[in-house]
């Protein structure tokens, strides 16, 4: 793209400011006369999109909109002299398309102060906005804004502390925290809370499992579900990549669309769970003055503060929380605990009860494999990977397994302790707990309150990736603060929660097998990617082309691997509304056929891929 001029008798010298200084070397004491500004060319170090209707001929004014990821230099006249958009003679060119930004290009997505102060040449990759800045994010380089650049109220956010840092890839120099428990603090207190309990209730209660049957059947499957999600984790802190973006160097670009938009389901998914379980039981410590619903606006609306302040403020909380939440789960059971022992008499399990209700663990645990590298991505790489591995293993199975079994005993004591099980047609899980607490009197309610209020610490670290996924979606999506995007999902989970909660039961068992079934496929590619054909090549993610979707993977391997997998699926899913014909002898055998049938067709897909490509 070149617009030439005629021909200037003398060289342009010309100062940022826009004023000139003719011969005058301090420049800017004589303003230059011309009669018409001299055409200038424009030169770039890539392809620059031709956007309609921005061609002028009649003046000095580029033919296109500026595309930040082009090194771009200015000449005028036959002398070629390089001058930056800054330097040109209307000042007021760059105050159309940019805020001020300090330091070196970023990757799309990038709402996040770098803190290196790293200068770069000129003002090479300072100006975006609109459109194309959207075009460029293709390049894999965005506006970077400031805090001075923002407006005041938004500044006043940001010093209270609101994170505001994107999904782009976190480099080496900023990974410099080490202190890896946090990575156990931050599962371990979003873990010891309320939630899990529904989930073991429903052993005994639906599946009509014994308490003994439900804990092996729990134990087994946490152990070996917990370890995909751990290993995922590791992947954060070696390559500085969230999790979804690390699927991008498997699903490619375009495919893991689908998964954004499925692993933003699922976090949500068990948000509500959290909030419905917190909702029964702020509602049950007053019958009849305080309704679900309103204990579920309550408990979402302090989650959302919580997750608005961000990843920092997030492992201080999780640092902490999970004392209080251990002291009043022991009150509890303390208190109720003599009545566990009065189970339900119930047959032998089969081989279909277990593995249908295996089913529903693994859907619990393997769905973290979505989000553990969000957590991790700030930490020093050079940790052993046993020890992060380590640390998000037992982060993720030390509360869990225990509140498991606790809630397996609950829903089996149900149907033979006194008031117990009008209780839990009243308000489910906390209608129990309620009951468990009820010889404490006043001080049972106060424990009430703070065994509520524990999922917020769940609630909060899910918002957080939930946001995250929604930002990667489109590449306009990277230009809006993350906050932004929790405040929408806090708008969406509060009718969700409360629609979910008029049919409890059946909304959690549906909703936990369902996400086994896709996270089968995640994980398995996910893993099978950085073991088999990365070899643990951690800086085979290469951060250049993390959102170039021509040197991404196509995707086409891992797509096609889980339909066929899906193929074998489907006859194994065991649900109220199917029942496949594999599932009605073996039971519902959904995830495993997931997980184990992708692993065995993506190898030989992603095979050829490769050798098609030529490369990764």
């Amino acid at each position: 793209m070149v617009a030439m001029a005629k021909h200037a008798q003398h060289r342009l010298d010309l100062e940022p400011g826009g004023h000139g200084g003719g011969g005058d070397p301090a420049g800017g004491s004589q303003p230059i006369r011309r009669r018409k500004r001299p055409f200038i060319q424009i030169s770039a170090a890539g392809p620059i999109p031709m956007l309609p209707g921005k061609r002028k001929r009649r003046e000095a004014t580029p033919e296109h909109e500026y595309n930040p990821g082009l090194a771009v230099e200015a000449t005028v006249d036959h002398h070629r002299q390089p001058l930056t958009f800054a330097s040109l003679p209307f000042p007021s060119l760059p105050m159309l398309f940019t805020r001020k930004s300090h330091g070196g290009a970023a990757g799309a997505g990038d709402v996040e102060r770098e803190g290196s102060g790293q200068d770069q040449a000129g003002y090479r990759n300072r100006h975006a906005s609109g459109l194309a800045s959207i075009l460029a994010v293709e390049d894999g380089v965005v506006y970077k804004p400031e805090a001075e650049a923002h407006t005041r109220w938004y500044r006043k956010l940001l010093d209270a502390g609101v994170e505001e840092n994107g999904i782009k890839p976190v480099p080496i120099e900023e990974r410099t925290n080490t202190q890896y428990n946090n990575l156990f603090t931050v599962f371990f207190t979003g873990l010891l809370c309320i939630l899990p309990l529904p989930t073991g209730m429903l052993a005994t209660t639906v599946f009509r499992l014994s308490l003994r049957d439900a804990s092996l059947t729990i134990l087994f499957f946490s152990a070996f579900c917990t370890a995909a999600p751990a290993f995922m984790g590791c992947g954060g802190y070696k390559t500085g990549l969230r999790q979804m973006i690390q699927a991008r160097y498997s699903w490619g670009l375009y495919v893991v669309t689908v998964l954004l938009v499925l692993n933003a389901a699922t976090v949500t998914g068990f948000s509500i769970v959290a909030a419905i379980v917190s909702g029964q039981t702020i509602a049950a410590i007053d019958p009849g003055h305080v309704s679900v619903s309103v204990g579920i606006v309550i408990v979402i609306l302090a989650s959302f503060v919580l997750s608005l302040l961000g990843y920092r403020v997030l492992h201080i909380w999780e640092r902490w929380q999970w004392l209080p939440n251990l002291i009043v789960i022991t009150i509890t059971v303390g208190i109720g605990g003599k009545h566990l022992a009065n189970q339900q008499d119930v047959p032998a399990a089969t081989a279909s009860q277990v593995l249908s209700y295996g089913g529903l663990i693994a859907g619990y645990f393997i769905t973290f494999g979505g989000t553990a590298s969000d957590f991790s991505i700030y930490h020093d790489p050079r940790a052993p990977l046993r020890k992060v591995f380590t640390y998000i293993y037992l982060g993720i199975f030390t509360p869990s397994v225990p509140l498991l079994i606790l809630g397996a005993a609950m829903g089996g004591a149900v149907p033979v302790v006194s008031g117990w099980e009008e209780a839990y047609e009243s308000y489910g899980t906390g209608g129990v707990m309620a009951a468990m607490l009820e010889p404490a009197g006043g001080f049972g309610k106060f424990v009430l309150v703070l065994l509520a209020l524990s999922v917020i610490g769940n609630i909060g670290i899910s918002m957080y990736p939930v946001a995250l996924n929604l930002q990667m979606l489109i590449p306009a999506f990277t230009k809006v603060p993350r906050f932004i995007f929790t405040l929408a999902v806090t708008a969406l989970m509060i009718p969700l929660s409360i629609a979910a909660s008029r049919a409890w039961e059946e909304s959690l068992e549906n909703f936990l097998a369902v996400i086994g079934y896709w996270a089968g496929f995640f994980d398995a590619v996910l893993i099978e990617e950085a073991v088999v054909f990365r070899r643990l090549d951690w800086e085979s993610y290469d951060h250049s082309i993390w959102n170039v979707g021509r040197k991404l993977p196509s995707g086409v391997a891992a797509l096609v691997a889980s339909l066929l997998s899906l193929g074998l699926v489907i006859p194994g899913i065991n649900e109220v509304w199917f029942v496949g014909p594999l599932a009605k002898t073996a039971g519902d055998i959904g995830f495993e056929l997931a997980f184990f049938g992708t692993a065995l067709f993506y190898f030989p897909l992603r095979w050829l891929e490769i050798k098609w490509r030529g490369h990764l």
